[in-house]
């Protein structure tokens, strides 16, 4: 009985199965021997059989005690077997890490020797065999990871990998999905968002997986991995029968290759042949014969490579480079895997930022032409970030001096890439040396550039300032606010031209994103910038206007002296004005700015009870379904309150109501029910007759409540 129980419980599955079958022959034969009593004897079974004796205590204690002993000693030599399984599992992560994979799958299959249930095991032996191109063995060993665990993504992944190599596609789509299944969360990891050195996946002990075992931050979606891959197989078994059929295309593809291959030949024979093959390459059958004939390979003849990798191109080689950037698109249009093909050649993903810059403009029209293929698709962009673009920010930046369809180009592509963390991560690289430096300046010489372009660039780098690092760095550059202060003066010739205009709605947005920073250069330039905008409310386009009371109230307050020059200015009377006018997003900035205003000015104050009489436009604040909308309001009438008169101007009016709403809780923000609570304070401290209104409310309570928020202001 002891072997037998110790053999159910052993953790060598082999043990188990062999102790099962014991047992089950053991039940059998028990089982016939019962019948054949029971044939024989007739028994009552009605009744209890009390003659049977009762089992010796010292034999049941014996077994108990064997029973415990047994336990301890197999949870002991299983320890001893998860420790030796580790052990062997680093040493086979260590073999992986060298690339040293046959000793890894041994290592790892020693340790399954010792402890087969450990999962962890299971899939590093499965990517083990995934490197050796062992396909069906790695399967093999995801579904045992799956029976230890069978929750384990990492077993889906792995196993939707050799399905994907075994061409199994259906079967490959269905584990990736199973895994997303699993945890929903991964979904993200497998669009290109991943930090490249965190692990997709944890070992089911709780310990992150070894080194080799983790992906690179720009893994594509592993499902449309597999359908791509499908289609690639499927494109290329129907040109195989188009070839077979003998289609005249794909014989032309293919002469033209091997013409194009042969050394020796002119310049202009290349540049011909080069010209033709793009003529035919113009369907996906096209597509398919140009990769399955090696056409990404053309760049393997040295007269080709060497034009196209000149820096100093003659007329002739700047034909060719034109002829190969023309063949590219056409092979690559809509196409995947011929895109994925092209920035895999060295030379092609080393040449493309020279070739922007190359100052040609027929070379630089196709080179965008050709990137604009990849970032106006989201696989595309995957292919475009994985390169070096820290130089492709300030490179399409510069396209804004061109007067024609390469500006818009280049602010195209820029416009697909920034919202690429990854492109937002290697702009920080030369940011402050190159592309800061070229901004300013294009924003001092607006007028000699292509203003609807500029206009573009300075939003593409308004959406950089999400990246705080980056918008820190613009925020200190007093040459980047000096810049925006010129763009914005009155005296330019372009003044009233739409570029400008667009322009100019584009800097002050630029501005509002650097002023959620605060340091010495923004209050160095508070006062300029808040004149600046106070001369911007007279414009004519509201779309301005609303930008650029949006800068005043995030600029006021950084400066007491920028407070002070635009109230002078008459701010206070144009608020009023925007806010009578309506427009949610401008009377969000207007209160706020008002309120900036009214909180450091007595000034400001004195002109907005001399302006809203009654303080009617702020009573209507009050009830406005934005609540911080009803905060800024409820702030300035109380600091309205401290001037005498003001309260006694509101006797008759809803004041009493509309305050108590918000203090007494109907505000979800605490700072409103507390800016509430102290006009409310300050209404009945200033105007005792306010006090019968707020009884008949039944508001005292809240207005007790209110005097510590009063006494502390």
């Amino acid at each position: 009985l002891a072997n037998l129980l110790q053999g159910l419980n052993s953790p060598d599955s082999a043990v188990r199965e062999k102790a099962i079958s014991e047992t089950e022959k053991r039940l059998r034969e028990q089982g016939a021997s019962k019948e054949e009593e029971e044939s024989r004897t007739t028994v009552n079974r009605t009744l209890i059989n009390t003659s049977v004796r009762a089992f010796p205590s010292e034999i049941k204690d014996g077994f108990l005690a064997a029973l415990e002993k047994d336990a301890k000693e197999r949870a002991q030599r299983r320890r001893r077997n998860e420790q030796l399984a580790n052990a062997l599992k680093e040493q086979g992560n260590e073999a992986f890490r060298a690339g040293d994979f046959g000793l890894a799958l041994q290592r790892y299959s020693e340790g399954l020797e010792k402890l087969r249930d450990k999962q962890e095991l299971y899939t590093n032996r499965a990517q083990a065999y995934l490197k050796l191109h062992e396909y069906e063995k790695a399967i093999s060993d995801c579904e045992w990871a799956l029976k230890c665990n069978k929750n384990c993504p990492k077993a889906y992944f792995l196993m939707g990998k050799a399905h994907l190599a075994l061409q199994h596609f259906t079967e490959s789509r269905q584990c990736y999905e199973k895994m997303l299944q699993i945890d929903p969360q991964k979904e993200k990891l497998f669009k290109g968002k991943k930090s490249r050195f965190s692990p997709l996946f944890s070992d089911g002990d709780g310990t992150e997986f070894p080194c080799h075992v983790w992906f690179p931050c720009d893994l594509p979606d592993c499902v449309s991995e597999a359908s791509l891959e499908e289609k690639r197989v499927r494109d290329e078994e129907r040109a195989e029968r188009e070839v077979q059929a003998g289609n005249v295309a794909a014989l032309s593809i293919q002469e033209l290759l091997q013409r194009i291959s042969s050394p020796g030949q002119d310049i202009l024979y290349y540049t011909g042949g080069i010209r033709l093959l793009a003529e035919v390459v113009n369907d996906c059958t096209g597509q398919t014969f140009f990769r399955t004939n090696n056409g990404f390979s053309i760049l393997r003849n040295e007269t080709v490579r060497g034009a196209f990798c000149a820096e100093s191109k003659s007329p002739a080689e700047v034909e060719l480079c034109v002829s190969l950037l023309l063949l590219w698109r056409a092979a690559c249009a809509g196409n995947e895997e011929n895109q994925r093909l092209l920035l895999a050649q060295p030379q092609v993903s080393a040449q493309l930022p020279e070739l922007l810059s190359s100052g040609t403009a027929q070379i630089q029209r196709e080179t965008l032409a050709l990137i604009s293929l990849y970032s106006e698709h989201e696989s595309g962009r995957r292919l475009l970030v994985r390169q070096d673009l820290s130089r492709w920010l300030q490179i399409l930046m510069a396209f804004v001096k061109s007067t024609d369809a390469r500006a818009d180009s280049a602010m195209n592509i820029l416009s697909d890439l920034i919202g690429e963390e990854r492109f937002q991560t290697q702009c920080r690289a030369m940011f402050s040396t190159g592309v800061l430096p070229l901004f300013t300046q294009l924003l001092v010489c607006a007028g000699q550039v292509n203003q609807a372009a500029l206009a573009r660039g300075v939003a593409v780098l308004g959406s950089l300032c999400a990246d705080v690092g980056l918008r820190a760095q613009l925020a200190r550059s007093r040459e980047c606010w000096q810049a925006c202060l010129e763009l914005l003066l009155d005296g330019s010739p372009d003044a009233s031209s739409p570029g400008y205009q667009q322009c100019v709605f584009a800097v002050l947005g630029l501005m509002m994103n650097l002023l959620l920073e605060s340091n010495g250069t923004i209050q160095g330039f508070a006062v300029p910038i808040s004149g600046r905008c106070l001369a911007l409310l007279n414009h004519q386009d509201g779309r301005i206007v609303t930008r650029a009371i949006g800068v005043l109230s995030r600029v006021l307050p950084a400066s007491p002296s920028a407070v002070e020059e635009v109230v002078k200015g008459g701010v206070v009377k144009k608020m009023l004005k925007f806010l009578k006018a309506g427009g949610q997003l401008t009377s969000s900035y207007a209160i706020k700015t008002l309120s900036i205003c009214t909180k450091s000015s007595r000034r400001a104050q004195e002109e907005l009870l001399k302006w809203d009489k009654r303080f009617q436009v702020l009573l209507k604040l009050l009830e406005a379904g934005d609540e911080l909308t009803v905060g800024n309001a409820a702030f300035c009438l109380g600091q309205c309150l401290l001037l005498p008169g003001a309260a006694s101007s509101l006797l008759g009016s809803s004041v009493v109501q509309l305050l108590l709403r918000q203090a007494g809780g109907d505000a979800q923000r605490t700072s409103v029910q507390q800016n509430s609570a102290i006009a409310l304070g300050r209404l009945c401290v200033a105007e005792p007759r306010h006090i019968h209104q707020l009884r008949k409310l039944n508001g005292l309570a809240i207005l007790n409540s209110s005097m510590k928020y009063v006494h502390s202001s």
